[in-house]
C-alpha cells in the first residue's frame, strides 16, 4: 500500500486474501481481498494494507474459516507461553482482573494474593504484550480472546 500509494501519489489501500490453489482457490481468495479492503476502509484504515489475520477479531468473523485458536494464539501467546514455562498465573490473573473491573483491590481479593503481587502480574503482562494492552482497543481483544480461550478449553 505505501509503495503503490507513492507511486500514484494518492493513498492506497490494499487487501490480501489467499493462499489460493486453481480457479475456484483464486476465486475464494479474491472475495477475501475484497472484504479486507472493505473492512480496512470501514475501519478508517485507509492507505493501508493487511490481511483478514491483521484485522484481529474482525478479521476472524469476516473470514471463511475461522481460526480461533490461532487469534487466541495470535493475541495472546506471549503470555500463554509464559505462565507454561514458569508456572506463573498470567492468564488467570488479567482474567480476574477484567472480571473485577479493572479493579486492583477486587482482583487481589478473587486472587487471593496481595494487591502489589496484581501490580507486578500486570506489569509484566505489559512487558510481554506491550504497553498499549489496556487501550480500548486491545482491551476488547484481548478479553475476547481470553473468552475463546475459555470456549475452547485451553
Amino acid at each position: 500500500a505505501r509503495t503503490l500509494g507513492k507511486a500514484v501519489g494518492l493513498p492506497v489501500t490494499v487487501g490480501g486474501g489467499g493462499p489460493a490453489d486453481g480457479p475456484e482457490g483464486v476465486a475464494a481468495a479474491h472475495a477475501e481481498a475484497v472484504r479486507c479492503v472493505k473492512a480496512l476502509l470501514r475501519l478508517e484504515r485507509k492507505g493501508t494494507g493487511g490481511t483478514l489475520a491483521d484485522l484481529g477479531f474482525v478479521g476472524v468473523l469476516l473470514g471463511d474459516q475461522a481460526d480461533v485458536a490461532g487469534y487466541v494464539r495470535a493475541t495472546l501467546g506471549p503470555l500463554i507461553d509464559y505462565d507454561a514455562g514458569r508456572g506463573t498465573e498470567l492468564i488467570r490473573t488479567i482474567t480476574a482482573y477484567f472480571a473485577c473491573g479493572a479493579n486492583l483491590s477486587r482482583a487481589k481479593d478473587e486472587l487471593h494474593v496481595h494487591v502489589n503481587t496484581v501490580v507486578q502480574r500486570l506489569d509484566r503482562v505489559a512487558s510481554l504484550l506491550g504497553d498499549d494492552w489496556q487501550s480500548p482497543e486491545r482491551v476488547l481483544e484481548v478479553q475476547l480472546a481470553l473468552k475463546l480461550m475459555r470456549v475452547l478449553g485451553q
